[in-house]
């Protein structure tokens, strides 16, 4: 299967989903990370921000927020995994 296809199927899985929040961050960058993350686990997820980061590149009041959301059968795992990744000591 290419990576066209498996995005393509990671995206129909989501449309057809009832989804969860299971994590929120600051920043784009620090959401892609983390959707990287947790697509590398098999986890499809989507984020939403309330402004464009690109444009407003700033945090005010909770503005900047990104919301990460998955599936909601795939919420304990994913929430799990981001729990475990967050207590793993950082490497020299």
């Amino acid at each position: 299967m290419t990576k066209d296809e498996r995005d393509g199927a990671s995206k129909e899985k989501l449309r057809d989903a009832k989804l969860k929040e299971v994590h929120k961050v600051w920043s784009l960058t620090e959401a892609d990370i983390i959707k990287t993350f947790l697509e590398s686990e098999g986890i499809p997820c989507y984020f939403q921000g309330n402004i464009s980061h690109s444009i407003y590149p700033f945090d005010v009041n909770g503005l900047g927020e990104v919301r990460i959301f998955v599936n909601e059968s795939d919420y304990e795992t994913a929430k799990g995994l981001l729990e475990n990744r967050e207590l793993e000591p950082e490497k020299d």
